[in-house]
């Protein structure tokens, strides 16, 4: 076995847990170090995963002269500032989905790692869950045809916290972001490049962030997404993807562990593909493969294909007017 691949976590929030617990699980990875914006919180971190180092302060994390690649698992709205700083010091990155909150952000980030030949990914874990892979083969093979639909749909109702992560303008705030990256990142997976055509409306809740979004979206081949993201109730966070021969629907497409093939209206086949016991380690290990390989992106989830995902996020905050303190940034 290769020499194991030496980790930090910068922010230390739900997310981290579970990223911390999935490096815990592959023999081929460490998490050396953890940093928090608070000591104790970091040492208590390091007390429930058996981290060696443990810093109060980012900057203490970054100067730390072992340390390979550092998951960024901080809120949304601090992701730019972050990764800038991590590749500034000398550190690949691996930062949480959505990876900036405009096309400009994103774009400073990637060059930042371009010219600095270091390995940068967006964890976006559902590109990297056995059954995407899975159903990307399927596509590629033509059994259900041209794609002509993808209808995916991501809400859940949230804590009612004007001050908590989700409904707070301050901290970028609101269901686009924090759940509908992931049906418009699964329809740039399907259909490629920027749509032609963007409808999209939502509506604003009493801190001024969308609680409910719908998007349709039209490509240049005429192929076509439904998406939907909110807070208020809870979907069945399905993805339906429809071809001219078939069609197949991944229940919980975010996280999905089976998919169902449907050849006409005629079930055809369910594959079990589950992802044990945490769906992390997927994107982990995408993200040592590359660093082992010396490549500086992933073919998985390149930085192109996050860029032009910031950039249609840019179209549908514009067609539903929603705005940022920091949209500038």
């Amino acid at each position: 076995m290769d020499k194991k691949v030496k980790w930090g976590i910068l922010g230390l929030g739900n997310i981290a847990h579970k990223f911390a617990n999935a490096l815990s699980l592959l023999p081929d990875a460490q998490l050396l170090a953890v940093g928090s914006r608070t000591l104790e919180k970091s040492v208590n971190f390091g007390k429930e995963f058996d981290v060696l180092r443990t810093y109060g302060s980012y900057e203490d994390l970054l100067s730390d002269p072992d340390i390979q690649i550092i998951y960024v698992a901080t809120p949304h709205r601090y992701h730019l500032e972050n990764v800038l700083a991590c590749l500034k010091a000398g550190k690949s990155v691996l930062c949480e989905k959505p990876f900036a909150m405009n096309e400009n952000q994103t774009s400073k980030m990637i060059q930042l790692a371009r010219s600095s030949k270091l390995f940068l990914m967006e964890a976006m874990w559902t590109r990297f869950l056995p059954a995407t892979i899975k159903l990307n083969e399927i596509i590629k093979s033509g059994k259900i045809g041209d794609i002509r639909l993808f209808k995916g749909d991501f809400a859940f109702r949230c804590e009612r916290n004007p001050e908590g992560r989700l409904l707070n303008p301050e901290l970028a705030g609101g269901a686009l972001f924090d759940a509908g990256i992931y049906p418009i990142s699964f329809a740039t997976m399907l259909f490629g490049g920027q749509p032609e055509h963007i409808s999209a409306i939502s509506y604003f809740g009493e801190t001024g962030v969308d609680e409910q979004t719908a998007i349709t979206l039209r490509y240049p081949g005429g192929q076509m997404a439904q998406l939907y993201c909110g807070f208020n109730t809870r979907t069945f966070q399905d993805g339906d993807i429809l071809g001219t021969e078939g069609a197949i629907r991944l229940p919980d497409f975010w996280h999905a562990s089976k998919m169902n093939i449907y050849m006409g209206r005629e079930l055809d086949q369910t594959i079990e593909l589950s992802y044990g016991e945490n769906g992390f380690i997927y994107e982990a290990m995408e993200a040592m493969k590359c660093i082992r390989e010396g490549k500086l992106e992933s073919e998985l989830m390149p930085l192109n294909e996050t860029l032009k995902i910031a950039r249609l996020m840019d179209n549908i905050k514009n067609k539903c007017g929603i705005k940022y303190p920091f949209d500038n940034d």
